[in-house]
């Protein structure tokens, strides 16, 4: 929009004539203090300004606009009929206008002028538009490379932590065959099996991320029974987690088209996230059923919560939660994995959380 300031309503009136001819959006001020209170307002690409008026004169208007932050870059077109001497031109510029154009005016001449400063308006938008993303771009990739660093070294330390504990227990083995000590001998056979789960886990779910990055992960679809599959890690999870109340409520009811390893990958991640990070706390939800011609999924926990400003973030790669992280173990990639297998079933992932309170982590997929 372009701004026109004249104290004259003639000139008001056949200058905005012409410009909105020439296809512009004209604004109109018949003075420099109204003018100074539509630049606090509104935004202009171009001011047409006359010199010679009552109260404030054009170059202490110029002077003022160039002083607001807001209006520091905005384009100003001196018009003048009585300072046309090189003195005033020059003051002219130095008040911040970038043009000075002399009465009578040549309206042709002026026509050229603002489309060659919109034409440099839209291009320095397009570059401001491009610099920015540019910098966005910057800021992201730096996010990201100290993302990956920072995973590079909690996988190693995660690596590195159960090969430790299978290496100590290896020599523990040694010395109680060495002894014939058998019970013991057992002990430190289920310790290293432990150790090694931890291990398996850890190693499936790295080459799971190189999968899902290299467009490698394949989906198996075929129908298959879901409750049944709910059941079974249920049972297994309760095997594992003897303390922990597992409450199944609802059903499917019917078999799912999905790949069944990679659903039960998910549910298993989900529940064993919700007993992670529920210390002290001894019961869990699942729920379940069919909705829309949707297969859905739900687990509740008691546990830690996560904060309204870091849920959204909880499925993105390498990402961890701020407080837990420094308190469980992990590598921040599992809930990735889920949500990368949700997202190749066209389904949808989400969370629902209140830290002190619990989370309930979901999913839904097309049933057929």
């Amino acid at each position: 929009m372009i701004l026109l300031v004249d104290d004259t309503p003639e000139n008001l009136t056949s200058l905005k004539k012409v410009l909105e001819h020439g296809g512009f959006e004209i604004d109109t001020a018949s003075s420099g203090e109204e003018a100074l209170k539509k630049v606090l307002r509104n935004e202009y690409v171009l001011i047409i300004l006359d010199v010679q008026m009552p109260g404030m004169d054009g170059f202490e208007v110029a002077e003022a606009i160039s002083g607001y932050s807001k209006t520091k870059d905005t384009a100003i077109i001196f018009l003048s009929a009585v300072n046309t001497e090189t003195r005033f031109i020059t003051k002219g510029y130095s008040s911040g206008g970038l043009d000075y154009i002399t009465k009578p005016v040549d309206i042709n001449i002026l026509l050229l002028k603002v489309k060659t400063f919109y034409r440099i308006y839209e291009q320095n938008r397009k570059l401001n538009e491009m610099q920015k993303a540019l910098l966005e771009e910057i800021e992201y990739r730096k996010a990201a490379e100290y993302k990956k660093d920072e995973f590079i070294s909690i996988a190693s330390h995660e690596l590195k932590t159960p090969l430790t504990s299978v290496k100590g227990y290896i020599q523990l083995l040694e010395r109680s065959i060495d002894k014939g000590d058998t019970e013991t001998l057992k002990k430190h056979l289920k310790k290293s099996q432990v150790q090694l789960e931890k291990l398996n886990d850890l190693i499936a779910d790295l080459l799971d991320m190189s999968k899902i990055e290299s467009g490698k992960l394949k989906l198996n679809m075929k129908p298959f029974d879901v409750d049944a599959m709910i059941a079974s890690v249920i049972e297994v999870m309760h095997q594992s987690n003897p303390h922990i109340n597992i409450h199944l409520q609802g059903q499917a009811g019917v078999e799912i088209f999905a790949d069944e390893m990679r659903v039960e990958q998910v549910f298993v991640n989900l529940l064993t996230n919700a007993i992670k990070y529920s210390p002290g706390r001894n019961d869990v939800w699942v729920t379940t059923g069919i909705e829309d011609g949707y297969f859905y999924l739900k687990v509740k926990d008691q546990g830690l919560g996560i904060p309204e400003e870091q849920q959204a973030k909880v499925f993105d790669k390498f990402y961890r939660v701020e407080e837990p992280s420094n308190r469980f173990q992990g590598l921040g990639i599992g809930l990735y994995i889920c949500a990368e297998i949700i997202r190749r079933h066209k389904g949808e992932i989400g969370v629902t959380s209140t830290p002190g309170e619990g989370s309930e982590f979901h999913f839904r997929i097309a049933a057929h």
